[in-house]
């Protein structure tokens, strides 16, 4: 610990079709070579062998070497992935944060691909896909077993080019098909208000290239419209990640200069990190300079940072910094649970290939372990009035096939939890059924928002009407 981080470009978090948010640092430079075991190697070249000799017909021999980097790569956890040629490139164009796709957040169940969500504003959020949905088919390719990185890299394209996906819906229990034209994903991950007099709300939906200046210029807007602000709310739900250094600096905007805002551990010394709110930590964001101007009020004004089970990676770091730091009060349910740090790494040669690894895990400033446990709220908070009915269905780091163990001790299995989703999956079917009008969730943000209520109660030092059936989560046993 103790290595200051040297941010010499784009830190990417997460899984997306059309982009990549799983927390990326730089290729750090390797030391001495592991020692090789043999023996086992010796066995893969004497499997590598008889395929290739008794096979019913004859297999390419690099497709068979590529087939074994990736299953080994992919055996280890749901976010190293291999790339061969054409979509390691593809991945590296993605931290730069440019990329053309459908704009939807992915993941993996029973062999095929899962929405998590799609991308507000996407050409996917437009078609109607919502969480959960299973995609079966793209174009005439069935998904059923395909790579993750080679159902990405089909949903890809050229700019208004189609793509033609088979979704099936559990919740309406039907298969239906969705065209969809790709376009560059451009989402405005910044929105805010004045909820009241003296009181802000400030939405950040992921952690892209613009945001800390968007961000900096919504809060000079705010301040400029009231300047006796006396409370905000600082809105993290279903932000999925995206830019560590974007997230170091609005941890910056609340935080006292040189505090730690996260710290990393791995094998090696390039992945063992402590970043501090310092601007050369941030220096490389559009807008940093920004938010070295910005009011001195926004350094105590009372802060309050609503999260959900779709707050992921980055937005788990900024809420665990300013928890730890006792700059705001957490409110809402437990997150995500992504809290590890994935690198690219260059295979060599001339043949273009690489890989995205997971180095190291996060760590709030105090200590604790992000991974396959989440930030817990200091006030746990229900979607509703009536409870949070659907938010055991939401898919979490912990229920992640292979996931990374947060190495903080033994996990638990939830059995709870199993019989409460399949209580959720029968008042689904039951909601499916009522119309698109009354099954529509409140939007973030509107005066028909709960969560964002018990916010504003809880900065003006009214009752909270505090979750009766929320309770934390303990990481939940991984499947041998």
């Amino acid at each position: 610990m103790g290595h200051k981080l040297r941010i010499t470009g784009w830190i990417a978090l997460g899984v997306m079709a059309g982009s990549l948010t799983t927390v990326s640092l730089q290729t750090f430079a390797r030391g001495t070579v592991a020692p090789l075991p043999l023996e086992e190697l010796q066995q893969l070249a004497v499997a590598f062998s008889i395929i290739k000799s008794d096979y019913v017909e004859p297999v390419d021999e690099k497709k068979l070497i590529t087939a074994a980097i990736s299953g080994m790569v992919s055996s280890l956890d749901p976010h190293s992935q291999y790339f061969d040629k054409k979509s390691f490139k593809e991945f590296q164009e993605n931290i730069s944060g440019k990329f053309v796709g459908v704009g939807i957040e992915i993941t993996q169940e029973d062999g095929l691909v899962k929405v998590v969500s799609p991308i507000e504003g996407s050409p996917a959020f437009r078609a109607g896909l919502k969480p959960n949905d299973l995609i079966t088919k793209i174009d005439d390719t069935p998904v059923k077993g395909l790579p993750l990185n080679e159902a990405v890299k089909r949903m890809r394209g050229e700019p208004a080019t189609r793509v033609l996906l088979t979704v099936f819906r559990k919740s309406e229990n039907r298969t239906f098909p969705v065209t969809i034209i790709r376009e560059e994903i451009k989402q405005q991950s910044v929105r805010g208000k004045l909820v009241e007099p003296g009181y802000a709300w400030v939405r950040v939906s992921q952690f892209q290239e613009r945001t800390v200046e968007d961000f900096a210029k919504k809060l000079n807007e705010l301040y400029k419209q009231d300047p006796d602000l006396k409370g905000l709310v600082l809105d993290l739900r279903n932000d999925p990640g995206g830019l560590l250094n974007a997230a170091v600096a609005i941890s910056a905007v609340f935080l006292p200069e040189d505090v730690t805002v996260v710290s990393t551990k791995g094998q090696t010394l390039g992945s063992q990190q402590l970043v501090k709110a310092t601007p050369k930590n941030y220096q490389n964001v559009l807008g940093s300079e920004l938010v070295g101007s910005l009011p001195a009020a926004f350094k105590t004004l009372p802060l309050v940072v609503l999260v959900n089970e779709g707050s992921a990676s980055a937005s788990e770091i900024v809420a665990g910094a300013l928890q730890d730091h006792k700059r705001a009060t957490i409110m809402g349910s437990q997150t995500f649970g992504k809290g590890s740090v994935q690198a690219p790494r260059d295979l060599g040669g001339d043949s273009g290939t690489g890989m995205k690894i997971t180095i190291s895990r996060y760590y709030t400033p105090l200590g604790r372990s992000i991974q396959a446990k989440g930030i817990v709220p200091d006030v746990l908070v229900d979607e509703t009035a009536e409870g949070s009915p659907f938010a055991v269905l939401r898919m979490r780091e912990a229920d992640l096939e292979k996931h990374l163990g947060n190495g903080q001790g033994d996990e638990k299995k939830d059995a709870a939890r199993e019989k409460a989703r399949e209580e959720a999956i029968k008042r689904l079917e039951e909601e499916s059924r009522k119309p698109v009008a009354e099954r529509r969730a409140p939007e973030f943000g509107s005066d028909k928002d709960f969560q964002l209520a018990q916010a504003l109660n809880q900065l003006k030092g009214k009752p909270v009407l505090v979750s009766k059936t929320q309770v934390e989560r303990e990481e939940q046993k991984k499947e041998e």
